[in-house]
């Protein structure tokens, strides 16, 4: 008798409950959140069966783990999974029955799990990904420090044999100037981090096809082009642009009541990596020579002076841009006008070259 079971995974235990196909009551228990009780779970239902789990920080090997016994399992995208089955109460062994009762109704949302391999690759760009976010906070870390004492100077400056003798003329007392030495000591330490990986992963990033198209995007280079390419993956999974950006998670909230509509502050609930690499992109948007300058200015004009905001509309036009170089599989160029040689403005649509 085929049964079907949710999951719910937590960092120390499991949730589980199994019901038929009718929808009765199996059983249902807590588990050991690992290898140990995977296994026991197994042992105990049996391999006709048909499991359901959130998307979640392993659930790939949890998946791996359950189909080395014989089970057959779906990953549910976590935030869909809880608007179809959406309860008054919220509780692991309510949420255990949830995802049982999905997978029994072949209703389970399921989400794109990367391969072995990919997931490897991935690892590799989020492990670069990471130390570059350490060197940002810590270049931040060091300009914070700096405002409390009304001192502005480039990090550059900060890295010059006499920048302490310059803290002193500042008027920087001896804490926080041990504070500031400390910032640029991570810092140095970051620029040697990332060179033996980013060595491993330019001659994967030459021989990516898609790359070698995401490269013609301003902003992107190599490295932020294969980070592109392995969180978008299949590009047939976004049926459109706006939906690969929704999937960043840079798209505003919305918020509705009657006639009244406003947006809020970015969703940021999709893919971290995806939004990130976007980002960086936006970063050259200042330049004058970035199709995207005067979009970039016009947003920062409007929002007060403020950067994020222009940065957050470029990086929606370096996904769009990503999307249809990955679609149509041609190299980007910015929209002209209708009888003009000049560059639309950015905030214009894209075409891409033929």
């Amino acid at each position: 008798m085929q049964q079907f079971v949710g999951i719910d995974w937590a960092t120390r235990r499991a949730r589980w409950c199994a019901v038929t196909g009718a929808g009765a009551l199996i059983d249902e228990d807590w588990a050991p959140a690992d290898e140990d009780g995977l296994a026991s779970m197994v042992a105990r239902l049996g391999p006709d069966t048909v499991a359901c789990l959130e998307m979640m920080s392993g659930a790939a090997w949890v998946r791996d783990q359950l189909q080395a016994g014989g089970w057959t399992v779906q990953i549910a995208d976590a935030r869909k999974a809880k608007a179809v089955g959406s309860l008054a109460a919220k509780t692991d062994k309510l949420d255990a029955r949830v995802l049982a009762e999905l997978a029994r109704r072949d209703l389970v949302p399921q989400v794109h799990v990367p391969t072995f391999a990919d997931r490897e690759l991935k690892e590799r760009l989020g492990r670069r990904m990471h130390m570059v976010r350490l060197r940002t906070a810590a270049i931040n870390r060091a300009h914070g420090v700096l405002s409390q004492f009304g001192v502005k100077l480039a990090f550059k400056r900060l890295r010059e044999p006499d920048a302490e003798e310059l803290l002193i003329e500042r008027g920087v007392p001896e804490v926080w100037r041990r504070s500031i030495a400390e910032a640029v000591a991570v810092v140095a330490m970051l620029d040697l981090r990332p060179i033996p990986l980013e060595r491993e992963l330019r001659p994967l990033a030459r021989v990516d096809p898609r790359v070698q198209l995401l490269i013609t995007i301003p902003g992107v280079g190599d490295l932020l082009g294969l980070t592109l390419a392995s969180e978008v993956g299949d590009i047939s999974r976004f049926p459109s642009s706006r939906k690969l950006v929704g999937y960043s998670g840079l798209t505003p909230r919305v918020y509705q009541s009657g006639q009244k509509s406003r947006t809020g502050k970015l969703s940021k609930s999709g893919s971290t990596m995806l939004r990130w690499a976007a980002v960086e992109a936006a970063q050259q948007a200042w330049r004058p020579n970035n199709p995207w300058n005067q979009l970039y200015l016009d947003v920062k004009q409007r929002c007060g002076g403020k950067g994020n905001p222009a940065k957050a509309a470029v990086a929606r036009k370096v996904l769009i841009a990503t999307w249809h170089v990955l679609a149509l599989q041609k190299s980007f160029n910015p929209s002209r006008p209708r009888g003009a040689s000049a560059p639309v403005p950015a905030s214009s649509s894209c075409v891409l070259a033929d």
